[in-house]
């Protein structure tokens, strides 16, 4: 097999037009679906059983149900309701972008209010009495114990969740969103040299992600500044008899 690399570069540059709207994507269902992760959050730790039960509900049914089928729903089965159509939303929810980020947020805030749970109980009960006992006011005890430890305890599965959050964007070619897969795809279909497309398609997304996990792993040096590494020094100087 002769690998033509004009046929390559040529490809690499045409799937990075597209790159835009991956991000695009990506970024606007990140903040989209993290909003709504702090409301459903809230919700399922609330003392009342009935939102917490909503928020049990709506977790089990999008960390349940395939992405690919809740796109579909919202893409072709909203229209299918007259109210909608005839509503204010309708010259956004017609929109395959629009569409897109719904569904993607929709589905990491179910996986993301977890990922939360989880870090806000794993936060040491003994820090948030001692900001009591401080005289901290919730806020002041939030802002400064209860984020700080939560987030150091969810980067590393919130991390994940961002890097298959930007594998899912390629779905959203489905629904007649260019983004690099959609532009892999026209271009198979011209050329139908398919390997080559979808490495150069691949090569992307991996780059993306190493920017994604760097980001990430910044992020957490700066947070737990105690888990650095600092220099020992070995003192060599030969013990004499009388020391």
């Amino acid at each position: 097999m002769v690998i033509d690399i004009a046929f390559l570069s040529d490809t690499f540059l045409k799937l990075s037009a597209a790159l835009p709207v991956t991000l695009g994507l990506f970024i606007c269902a990140f903040l989209v679906g993290g909003i709504l992760a702090m409301g459903v959050l809230a919700l399922r730790m609330s003392r009342f059983a009935l939102l917490s039960n909503f928020a049990k509900g709506y977790i089990l049914v999008f960390r349940g149900s395939p992405l690919l089928i809740q796109l579909f729903l919202i893409y072709y089965g909203l229209g299918q309701f007259g109210v909608i159509r005839h509503s204010f939303l309708w010259p956004l929810l017609r929109e395959p972008f629009i569409c897109a980020v719904l569904a993607l947020a929709l589905c990491t805030a179910a996986y993301t209010a977890e990922i939360l749970r989880g870090a806000l109980m794993a936060v040491p009960p003994g820090q948030i009495e001692a900001g009591q006992a401080c005289g901290m006011s919730r806020f002041l005890l939030l802002r400064r114990i209860i984020a700080p430890v939560m987030l150091r305890h969810a980067l590393p599965a919130y991390s994940t969740e961002a890097i298959l959050l930007v594998k899912s964007t390629a779905l959203a070619s489905l629904v007649t969103v260019w983004d690099v897969t959609g532009v892999a795809q026209q271009i198979i279909q011209r050329t139908y040299r398919t390997m080559e497309v979808f490495l150069c398609a691949a090569a992307i997304y991996l780059l993306l992600n190493f920017v994604i996990v760097q980001l990430y792993a910044l992020l957490e040096r700066r947070l737990s500044p105690h888990t650095r590494r600092t220099p020992v020094n070995v003192s060599l100087k030969p013990v004499t008899k009388g020391e």
